[in-house]
């Protein structure tokens, strides 16, 4: 039996009984791994898409794709960075946990939107994202963003918000990590198993 899960800033999303997901996405830079961790430091089941899930493929039909060069660009693994929509599916029926993070960003992310409780998109200033990229690649030049195509790209994204859900929840992620995940937390009511 399904119910919906009401919230009066956003779009309404079926939900399992008993059973909450919820997609925790951002412009690259904006602490979706960082608050994924922060999670499962804290006990929750928070799963790290972008590692987890991800696969280069077609967002429209789910097919892999391979790029037609040898190295592929910078916009090509961003349109075809997709998530596998049967496992985003599996683990969303999955009862055994009273709350589920699905945390980081795919192209295909219209295909399954619909199956969470609920969106939320942390938000981040031009600067701090550009300051937080520096500092990844600064400990990994292998890192998204290291390249100056990629560099340029993430601006853009940035500016456009163009692979963003539109209808999720902002979270100011400038602030302190346990203040973003505090936020989640309360909006989620995650403390509430019920």
């Amino acid at each position: 039996m399904n119910t919906t899960y009401h919230h009066p800033r956003r779009k309404r999303y079926r939900r399992a009984m008993g059973r909450r997901n919820y997609l925790i996405g951002g412009v690259s830079g904006a602490g979706k791994t960082t608050v994924c961790t922060e999670l499962q430091r804290r006990g929750y089941h928070a799963i790290h898409g972008d590692r987890e899930l991800v696969y280069r493929g077609d967002p429209e039909t789910g097919l892999s794709a391979a790029p037609e060069t040898a190295t592929p660009t910078a916009a090509w693994i961003s349109k075809h960075h997709i998530w596998n929509i049967k496992k985003v599916q599996t683990l969303v029926k999955n009862q055994d946990e009273a709350v589920t993070f699905f945390c980081g960003d795919a192209r295909n992310f219209a295909k399954f939107v619909e199956s969470f409780d609920g969106v939320f998109v942390l938000e981040v200033d031009l600067n701090t994202m550009k300051r937080r990229i520096a500092e990844r690649v600064a400990l990994d030049p292998t890192d998204w963003g290291g390249k100056p195509e990629e560099w340029e790209l993430a601006v853009r994204l940035h500016q456009t918000k163009e692979d963003i859900p539109k209808n999720g929840i902002i979270i100011d992620a400038t602030a302190p990590l346990a203040r973003v995940v505090d936020e989640i937390l309360r909006l989620t009511d995650a403390n509430n198993p019920s």
